[in-house]
Formats: C-alpha cells, structure tokens, sequence
C-alpha cells in the first residue's frame, strides 16, 4: 500500500495533490497518507466532494506524526452500517451507546449519517470504535454465526423472558415514585409514563414474534437443511411481518430515549428514596437489555431471515 508524505508537498498543492490520489485509485484499493496534523479538513473535504464513496482509517493519531489509510468503495458499494458494524463486533455498541448513537433501532444508518444526525464529530467517533478493535478480545457470544432457529429460541429464551421478569417490577415501582414523588420531581410521571408505553407494546409483540414469525423462520431452516420445499406463510413474504416488528421496535427504543433523558441518563435526585434508586436501576438494565434484543432482532435474525427466505423461493 502507498503512503503518500504530505508534508513535503506545497501547502497550496496537498488537497489537490490527494484527490488526484483518490480518482485516479481503483474501487477496493487503499493509500496512506503521512502528515504533521490532524487531517481533519480533509475528511469533510473529501465527504462534501466525494460523498460516502471511501472509508477513512486512521492508523497513527499523533501527537507529532497522523496516518490514515483512505480505502476507495467500489460503485454501488455503502459504508457499513452501525448495526453490521456490532453484529461483526459487539463490544463497539459500548462506543455507540457512549456518544448516544442508536445502533439497534437506528442500526441502518452510516456512522457518518448517525453522526451527523446528532452533531457528532464522525472522526471521534470512529477513533474510538479503532481502539476497541485493538483491545484483546474476551470471549463474547457470536451471534452472527449462529443457524436463525437457535437464535430465536436465545431471543424468547434469554430477552423475552428477561422482559418479562422485569415488567412486573418496574410496573410497581415506576407507579410508587410517581405517587410518592410526582408533587416535587414531576419528571417521574412522565418516565412512568413512557416506560408504560413500551411495556404495553412488549406485552402486545412479543407474543406476535413467538407464535407467527418464529416459527415461520424455524420451519425455513428445517427447509433449508432438509431439501423440503417450504410452505407458503398466511402474512405473504416475511417481510411483512418484520415491518410491523421494526416499527413497534422503533416505538419502544423512541420511548427508551425519553426515559432516559427524563432522568438525566438515570441520575438519582439527592433527595431520591430507595425506592427511586431501585426504579433507574432497572430501567438501566432494562434499556440495555432492550437494545442487544432489538440488535439481535433488526441487524441479524430479520436481515438472514429475509435473505433465507428469498432463497428458498427462488
């Protein structure tokens, strides 16, 4: 790979001197370039020019000397999304979850189009997700690679019945902090409020994924891997289904989000009661059981399930 030195080409001539690098570089090809500074500029340049049609990687962050390694897409070829960027590797939903990037619900969009969404540096945010992938990895489930028949059965087993632990709980104490301490923090009403929201869509979805679609997708993998031909389902093609469970998906993660801003990121008041403690803390493990269900859900189970069921058809 050719690294290109900008620091000894003329101030005037750098910009030009690397997009002339950029056109003339085949799709799938990469370059360095060597500088003496943050090349930040570039990167807008590049994306207010050149549209989301490379990947920036930055190799060497300074302090004296930056290297970024600019790959060229190949045509019709997107930037990954979010979302494939956890299925690929979850410990980056730590660094979406850090700079408030939804990578469940919101898991289609480029980090560049969420960034952008939210007034985020793209830059930060991608030399955080490089340092992730220079950490040892530790042993983590790989759902990617697992047949969609067993990761349905881990999805009701392990996050559907999670929720429905939880539910219970949460509804007695989101009600209690709201009665008890409405009058002077009037932002537990509201939170009681949008979580009651959410359980009652779960109440109503879950039952919908555990007796139509999971099995539809179940019996696509018994078809698969015993030569049968499958039976066409009552909802027409799969995708029909997963719409409505994306957007109820969307609904539920929307209403998260104003719990969360609600209670300030789940910061207890000084003059919180043991109860208001217990209340943020299970909606915390609850968002974030709720995200790594969503993400299994819209960027794995949906995405292959689709992808199966047009193979299948033919």
């Amino acid at each position: 790979m050719e690294t290109l030195d900008v620091t000894v080409i003329e101030p005037r001539l750098k910009h030009p001197t690397i997009f002339e690098k950029f056109d003339a570089l085949p799709g799938g090809e990469s370059f360095v370039i060597h500088n003496d500074h943050d090349p930040k500029p570039l990167y807008y340049q590049l994306v207010a020019e050149r549209g989301q049609t490379f990947d920036w990687e930055y190799l060497l962050s300074g302090p004296e000397i930056w290297e970024v390694k600019i790959s060229k897409l190949n045509i019709g070829e997107k930037p990954a999304s979010i979302g494939e960027l956890v299925a690929s590797d979850f410990r980056k939903a730590e660094v979406f979850r850090k700079f408030g990037l939804d990578f469940c619900c919101g898991g289609k969009k480029s980090i560049k189009e969420a960034c952008d969404e939210k007034g985020l540096d793209t830059t930060e945010v991608e030399k955080a997700l490089k340092a992730v992938e220079n950490l040892p990895k530790v042993r983590e489930d790989d759902f990617n690679s697992w047949e969609l028949d067993f990761l349905a059965d881990y999805i009701v087993n392990t996050h559907h019945s999670y929720v429905t632990n939880a539910m219970p709980i949460l509804d007695e104490f989101s009600s209690k902090v709201a009665r008890v301490h409405g009058a002077t923090h009037p932002e537990v009403v509201l939170i009681a409020q949008h979580y009651n929201a959410v359980a009652n869509e779960l109440r109503a979805h879950m039952p919908k994924e555990e007796l139509m679609l999971f099995p539809y997708i179940k019996q696509m993998v018994a078809a698969k891997k015993e030569g049968l031909k499958l039976q066409p389902a009552g909802f027409g093609t799969i995708e029909n289904p997963i719409r409505m469970m994306e957007a109820e998906h969307v609904s539920a993660g929307d209403n998260m989000e104003k719990v969360r801003q609600l209670s300030n990121d789940f910061t207890l008041p000084a003059d919180a009661c043991a109860s208001y403690g217990v209340l943020f803390g299970k909606l915390e493990e609850f968002e974030q059981d709720l995200h790594r269900h969503i993400h299994l859900e819209n960027n794995i189970l949906f995405k292959k399930a689709i992808a199966l069921e047009k193979e299948l058809l033919g």
